[in-house]
């Protein structure tokens, strides 16, 4: 069974996306949840337990709080307020937390930390995944049973500013709300006032119960400067002028209110050291969890050190606050201090509805849940409490009675913590069944696509599957029936856990065959790999290759990236993967520059170095193809040494040199930006630049690498490109120098600093000139002209205008990442790809590497938290979803981008000279012809042009010469032996 490219390719690309999915669906676990009853249903509350005696407690205890006020800061990290920058920049609260009425708290935040998913752990108490990073851009309603669902429910008044997030969460639940966008991070004043001038008006009414602020400003800063800026300690100082403006209201309002009121100060997550969030760092998952009242009043010499507790807390402990039900999927234990000053009897009852609730979850998620420690821990506690209860009634002031109820305590808070962390480990439970199944689909079609590289880029290439032969039947047969009895004994041990085991069996069983199939694909391309050497259809031409070193190299290289991600210590430091293989390139280019430039004496006899091209010529047109390849193959065959080596004087110790010069580039980048995860924490280059102290220095580099940036640009710019090249690059000093990144001669101090829209719109607008430009000279080379010369220059046209849009949407010091990008570009094209005339898969993998290392040469990582924000706000004065996404977008994958788009320029500009080579091949062949015999010297190659200029005979043979190459070449004339040629035939006489 033969399978053309195009459908083989097909066939790989949907085999290849169902076992990709099935993978990620093993990889990411359905979250914890609970299956009793509807979603927002109400439930009785757990009785007391009893023993022998009846209690009389079967209702929700009431509340502890009479109005609650809950403060989030976006992106407030632990230590800016329990650090030095809370002691400098938020006294009153420092107070609070030391001396004051509070309890406090580092509460940690399970990755993803951004906010959307953080503010759904924050009332439901469930762990969201990672899906929950995409819905973050557009918040669907939640349906998750919550405790602002709860509270609504229950009558409670809330009023909501801030972050619209809340609103899109909860549509329906406030009586009055007042919603800012979240991702316009350049602004951070009026997205605060915005939520600050409604507190003077709402704390003096008395006509709601709970009160939501979300305050941006914070989590802009750090978007657009970083922990590091002067003006997060601004913004901490104004946040502590807001609390102390609300806790003095609420204080003032408990004199005519019989329960005390609570503030509470918390964060969605916190704060890296770029100034991101998104991923697992300390940084970025401690956060602050104050709880201020007067009801925790504390002793003279209570010191009260912050503790570590869970994100997830928050929830049921301001359900057991305000007297409701305790969420259902909440997987967050009751933070005890709250309740601490309570009767124990009322302790007991608080933890025996937290521990209820827990073991039900626990009961509907875990199908063993009888040998969980947690769940016999329960048992034991519901028994104590039974008897503790019966005590009570009998005798209420006995010393056992103070004992046995201290026990019950501690046995539930030990439940509590058991049951807890059981549930969360729940949540990080891998499929591994349905990722092993998953992975294999992807290995097999990995190992088809890799054992089809030699011929992939070729429009005949053809794949014989040997389905119809016996071996490949019983080998399929016996294969299928091995892979559906492990299914069987797998899907029956596993239980429902397992996602492929809970798909139908006709589904499993077509997976089963799928595999089966793929695998005795696999074996039979194998073996005709070892026997014949080939596992395509291929030309003649190609069937005695060998591999050389470094075609090995690519494939290894590639091969051992993707094993690499098997791991996620490689995951997260995938960046010393690349570093690795860019830097083992180069040596190997290295490598081969000295070997074609010094050619050995085994190298054979080589013809003379005007007779090269020659060569390459009549090989490829003895091979019946024409002399420019086909677009698997850009040279035909690799420039012989005999050229490199003849080269002048100056030319060859360039070509020396280039390896080395693009290695030195390579290393000069990677102490720029730290990245990864282990070390992303270290100082670097980039912060050095960009601390206040050094505004000059970076100025002079991004001056500098601008100039340069449009020196290595504007060699092949039309006139009108030019100058809007260097318009453009202008107005991106301009941008910087407005947001104060930079400095300008002409400005002093910081008091002109603006948001820049004016400048980065003035680029845009040659941004937009150039690509026009270059998608005007496209169109014109397909519909009216048909010049590969003008598609070549609409190519670079657009590339142009990729790279000035990529320089303004960079930070100032990765300017030196993007010139360092082009200049490598350069050299690899002039110096390596085109002397040493490697194909056009060899230069396709070439361009994919380089483009993954200039990925983590931009300070990029695997991490959420490295994606820079604030490029997706670059001239926008409002958000605006779709140019902000792409914004984000570009600038991430800039390094991948741009080197795709120089790609597609070189591989353009080198197929627009196949033409021309045809041309020059035959004038060269006819050249020869004119010079016998043929032992003496040909004729250089200007003197076959002119010849081809003044002889109209000459002219008109070369006009036939496609249909002499196509009807008499076959076996007639022309011997290819150690590149010396042999007239036979008389073909040379008939031309």
């Amino acid at each position: 069974m033969r399978l053309g490219s195009g459908t083989f390719a097909a066939c790989c690309v949907v085999i290849e996306v169902l076992g990709v999915a099935l993978f990620l669906r093993g990889f990411f676990p359905v979250p914890v949840r609970s299956s009793s009853g509807t979603e927002h249903q109400a439930e009785p509350p757990a009785p007391e337990p009893s023993a022998g005696a009846s209690s009389n407690w079967t209702k929700l205890p009431p509340p502890l709080f009479g109005k609650v006020v809950i403060v989030l800061i976006d992106a407030l990290r632990d230590d800016f307020v329990f650090g030095s920058k809370g002691v400098k920049f938020m006294p009153y609260t420092t107070y609070l937390v030391e001396k004051g009425a509070s309890h406090s708290f580092v509460a940690e935040a399970k990755p993803p930390t951004v906010t959307m998913p953080r503010i759904k752990a924050l009332v439901t108490g469930s762990l969201p995944g990672f899906v929950d990073i995409i819905r973050n851009l557009n918040s669907p309603a939640l349906l998750e049973d919550n405790v602002i669902t709860q509270a609504k429910a229950a009558g409670k008044r809330m009023i909501f500013y801030g972050d619209d997030t809340w609103v899109k969460l909860f549509p329906k639940h406030f009586v009055e709300y007042d919603g800012t966008t979240s991702f316009f991070v350049s602004d951070y004043t009026e997205v605060d006032d915005n939520v600050t001038r409604h507190l003077d008006k709402v704390l003096k009414r008395g006509d709601w119960d709970v009160l939501i602020l979300h305050y941006l400003g914070l989590d802009h800063i750090g978007h657009t400067s970083g922990p590091s800026s002067p003006l997060i300690g601004r913004k901490l100082s104004e946040m502590d002028g807001v609390l102390v403006k609300i806790h003095t209201s609420l204080l003032a309002e408990e004199r005519e209110t019989l329960l005390p009121n609570l503030l509470v100060l918390c964060a969605d997550h916190g704060m890296s050291e770029a100034g991101g969030h998104g991923a697992s760092s300390t940084e970025e998952v401690n956060t602050p969890l104050i709880f201020i009242s007067s009801a925790f009043e504390r002793k003279p010499g209570d010191i009260r050190h912050p503790k570590r507790v869970q994100q997830t807390d928050l929830a049921a402990t301001l359900a057991v606050g305000l007297g409701l039900p305790i969420p259902k999927h909440s997987v967050g234990s009751l933070l005890f201090p709250i309740i601490e000053g309570k009767a124990m009897r009322e302790q007991l009852r608080f933890l025996h509805l937290n521990t209820v609730q827990l073991s039900k979850l626990l009961r509907e998620n875990i199908p063993s849940f009888k040998k969980e420690p947690g769940f016999q821990q329960f048992k034991v506690a519901e028994r104590l409490h039974a008897n503790w209860i019966r005590l009570y009634l009998e005798s209420s002031n006995s010393e056992v009675l103070v004992s046995l109820g201290a026990k019950v305590r501690r046995q539930y808070l030990d439940t509590l913590r058991t049951l807890s962390l059981s549930l969360s480990r729940q949540v990080a439970h891998y499929d591994a069944y349905s990722m092993a199944v998953g992975t294999v689909v992807v290995l097999e079609v990995l190992v088809l696509l890799l054992l089809s590289i030699p011929q992939a880029l070729s429009s005949e290439a053809e794949l014989d599957v040997p389905l119809s032969s016996p071996v490949f039947s019983l080998l399929f047969y016996l294969t299928s029936l091995a892979l559906l009895g492990l299914h069987v004994m797998v899907c029956t041990s596993a239980g429902r856990s397992c996602y492929f085991c809970s798909l139908p069996w006709p589904a499993a069983g077509v997976v089963m065959l799928l595999v089966s199939a793929l695998l005795c694909v696999v074996a039979s391309a194998l073996a005709k790999t070892f026997l014949d050497g080939k596992l395509l259809r291929k030309s003649p031409a190609g069937s005695g290759s060998r591999w050389s070193e470094l075609e090995l190299l690519i494939l290894l290289g590639t091969v051992g990236h993707v094993v690499s991600l098997g791991a996620s210590s490689f995951i997260e430091e995938e960046h010393q993967t690349w570093y690795f293989l860019v830097n083992t390139l180069c040596l190997a280019l290295c490598h081969q520059v000295y070997k074609n430039c010094f050619p050995g004496p085994d190298r054979g006899l080589q013809c003379c170095p005007h007779m090269a091209d020659v060569c390459d010529c009549v090989a490829a047109t003895l091979q019946g193809r024409k002399p420019g390849g086909d677009g698997a193959e850009l040279w035909g065959t690799h420039e012989s040494p005999a050229s490199l080596a003849t080269r002048p004087g100056h030319e060859k110790w360039v070509l020396l040199a280039s390896p080395w010069l693009i290695l030195a580039c390579c290393r000069l980048l990677r102490p720029l930006n730290q990245t990864g995860v282990q070390w992303a924490h270290r100082p670097d280059l980039g912060h050095w630049l960009t601390s206040s102290d050094r505004k000059a220095e970076l100025s002079v580099l991004a001056a500098l690498s601008l100039v340069v940036l449009f020196a290595l640009v504007q060699r092949r710019c039309s006139r009108a490109s030019k100058i809007a090249m260097a318009l453009g690059l202008l107005g991106v000093y301009c941008y910087r120098a407005a947001l104060g990144n930079v400095l300008l001669p002409w400005r002093q101090g910081s008091k002109d600093i603006s948001q820049g829209i004016v400048e980065a719109r003035f680029v845009y607008v040659f941004v937009l000139g150039i690509l026009f430009t270059g998608t005007r000279d496209l169109l014109r080379s397909q519909v009216t002209t048909a010049d590969p010369k003008v598609r070549a220059a609409g190519l670079w046209e657009l590339h142009s205008g990729l790279v000035l849009l990529a320089a303004l949407l960079l930070r100032p010091h990765n300017l030196p990442v993007l010139v360092l990008g082009l200049l490598i570009q350069t050299v690899m094209a002039r110096c390596i790809w085109k002397p040493l005339r490697h194909d056009a898969a060899e230069v396709t993998i070439m361009h994919y590497w380089f483009g993954q290392a200039f990925f983590y040469f931009q300070g990029n990582s695997n991490n959420v938290a490295t994606v820079d924000v604030s490029a997706g706000f670059v001239g926008l004065s409002t958000y605006v979803e779709v140019p902000a996404v792409f914004l984000t977008a570009f600038a991430t994958y800039t390094g991948p981008v741009l080197w795709a788009s120089h790609l597609v320029n070189f591989l353009s500009s080198e197929s627009s000279s196949f033409s021309t080579r045809e041309c020059i091949c035959s004038s060269q062949l006819l050249s020869a012809h004119s010079s016998q015999p043929w032992t003496r010297p040909t004729r250089s190659l200007s003197q076959a042009l002119k010849t081809l200029e003044n002889n109209i005979f000459l002219k008109s043979t070369i006009y036939f010469m496609d249909l002499i190459n196509k009807n008499m070449f076959k076996g007639k004339m022309i011997f290819l032996k150690r590149h010396e040629f042999y007239n036979s035939d008389g073909w040379l006489q008939y031309l």
